[in-house]
């Protein structure tokens, strides 16, 4: 897959040809600086490994520092491999923009949705409490209820659904069309919306 690494402006809304408001999310594409060159000869596969975003030497570790001083460029907050380049096509150290979108592609785009932290089954799954109040039940309206487990198997199953973590997922949006390229300032807007909080990295492929 070819793509590269941005993060998510935000949203809008764009009238197509047919003055249709349509929904649509604002992406910043790159720059993305080629950082490594995987080869099959040496690594066992090919791969293009782009970075995106400079952040400060003191947050770098000194392995990090040498991998960067490499290919002449500051240290980058985030790496990520695309196997989609053709080899030869570019060289460490090059620089890639949002140009090698055009309009009217149809991208992947992958978020991450934003994390909820620990949270009980009624926010969780959609579960609608034990119901009313009476007969004792004062403090059990959002909890799970019974997990259907007696003495036999004397277990709870895996895969119940239960309490526990929330969001921070991976979610992988498909076919999402580009409606408008603005290459001069690595910025693609792309109809449908994406998972994630404004700001948060996203990886683009086509």
């Amino acid at each position: 897959m070819q793509g590269l690494i941005g993060k998510k402006v935000g949203m809008t809304s764009i009238f197509d040809e047919n003055g249709k408001n349509v929904p649509c999310t604002v992406l910043q594409a790159g720059p993305c600086v080629v950082t490594q060159i995987k080869t099959v000869d040496k690594d066992g596969y090919f791969a293009v490994q782009l970075g995106f975003e400079d952040k400060k030497e003191k947050h770098t570790t000194k392995a990090e520092m040498g991998h960067f001083r490499k290919v002449n460029t500051t240290p980058k907050r985030k790496l990520i491999e695309f196997n989609g380049f053709s080899e030869n096509q570019f060289k460490e150290g090059e620089v890639l923009t949002a140009d090698i979108f055009k309009s009217d592609d149809f991208v992947d785009v992958r978020g991450w949705s934003k994390g909820k932290g620990f949270q009980g089954v009624v926010k969780r799954h959609g579960f609608g409490g034990v119901g009313g109040t009476t007969h004792g039940q004062s403090d059990r309206l959002r909890h799970p209820g019974s997990m259907g487990a007696s003495s036999f198997p004397s277990r709870v199953f895996p895969g119940m659904r239960m309490a526990g973590r929330t969001g921070g997922n991976k979610v992988v949006s498909q076919n999402l069309k580009v409606v408008k390229l603005m290459a001069e300032n690595d910025i693609i807007i792309v109809r449908g919306s994406i998972a994630g909080p404004k700001g948060g990295y996203v990886i683009i492929t086509r």
